[in-house]
This record gives structure tokens, sequence and C-alpha cells, in this order.
């Protein structure tokens, strides 16, 4: 498909709302983002913090923080538990991960464990509102078509968050992400995230 070039405007006033709300988000939910860090720390080994390479705008990875929802050495589980993957493409997706700590579901249904990527965004490798960033060896396995999506920088919510996350099939995720690009725009971001909060308050799809 063909995809629109961003205005210089669009990439200002973008980049300015994600300064300021990441900044905001930060200082607000600084409290309740120490609780967390609390909990994840005193009911699993492992440290707070769980991080691993995505792949961004154009290709360029970069380290993605979320905190830690699943008991240490997890991801060399994969492996075996790959019979379990409920989602088709390169993604994993598991809705009882045996990996998961005992706070971690919850951390991933109310969607806390994203909140460190607030820190991304400040840092500009990411953008409140863009494609999901995919893990390095999903992205390697991904489609042309899918490749797409690294055009625009990654986000923290997009229209699969709002639209069931893992209730999608992977296909449709990525058409979802293309739609996204090729419509992009301040009132399309609004609208993602005014319905970002319903979407992450239902619980909907979140493994």
């Amino acid at each position: 498909p063909a995809i629109p070039r961003e205005t210089l405007g669009y990439s200002i006033v973008k980049r300015s709302v994600d300064i300021v709300l990441s900044v905001t988000l930060l200082v607000l939910l600084a409290p309740l983002m120490g609780f967390v860090a609390l909990l994840v720390e005193l009911t699993s080994r492992g440290g707070i913090f769980f991080k691993q390479v995505r792949v961004g705008h154009n290709g360029r990875t970069f380290t993605l923080y979320k905190f830690r929802s699943m008991h240490k050495g997890a991801q060399g589980d994969r492996e075996f538990l790959s019979h379990l993957n409920e989602l088709e493409g390169p993604v994993f997706k598991i809705a009882d991960d045996p990996r998961l700590t005992r706070i971690g579901k919850f951390l991933r249904c109310s969607s806390l464990d994203e909140l460190p990527q607030l820190w991304n965004v400040l840092k500009g490798e990411m953008a409140i509102v863009g494609p999901r960033p995919l893990w390095q060896p999903e992205a390697e396995k991904a489609t042309d078509r899918a490749r797409l999506r690294t055009l625009v920088k990654p986000g923290l919510t997009c229209l699969w968050q709002i639209s069931g996350r893992s209730e999608i099939a992977y296909d449709e995720w990525v058409e979802l992400d293309l739609y996204y690009i090729q419509n992009r725009s301040l009132l399309l971001d609004l609208l993602i995230l005014v319905q970002t909060i319903p979407a992450v308050l239902s619980g909907r799809g979140a493994y």
C-alpha cells in the first residue's frame, strides 16, 4: 500500500504531545509505579524490570522496558511451550501462560506492566500512539507487508490495543496497523487514546 509521509506539523505536534504526556504520567503515576515495583520485587526473584530488544522506527532496534511479569529465565522456556501458542504468525501468546508470576497475570490484564515504556516514549524510541513493536526474532520472521509497520514510530497503544488485543488474529493485527499508518492524524491519535482507557479497564484480550 502507498504510505503517505508525515507532515512536519504533525510530526512536531505528535512529538510535543508525547513528551508532555510521558513526563506528566511518569510524575503522576510515580507512586503507583513504585508500589508495582515493590510488589514485583517482593513476590518473585529476577529483578523489577524486564528488558527486551524490539524493532522500532525504520528497523532500528531499542531496549523496551516492562515491569517483570514472568519468572526469571522464562524467555528460555518459550521453545518448550511453542505448541501452546494461540496466535498464528511470528508472535507468541498464551492465555494461561505458566511462566507468569503470582501478580504477573494481574499486571498483564491491567496493562500495568507496560508503564515503564513511558520512559521509552520520553527517550523518543516510542510514541504514545503507534503500532506495537515486535521482539527482534519475531520481526525477522515477519512478511514484507508486516514490516511496513516499522515505517512509523512504535507506540504504547494502537488500534489493536482497543480492538481486542490477543483475541485478534495476527493478519488482522497487521491490517489494523497499516490502516493506522495510512490514515494517521492527530484526530485518529486522540480517538485511540480516548478508547484506550476503557479497553485497558475491560482487560479484553490482555495476555
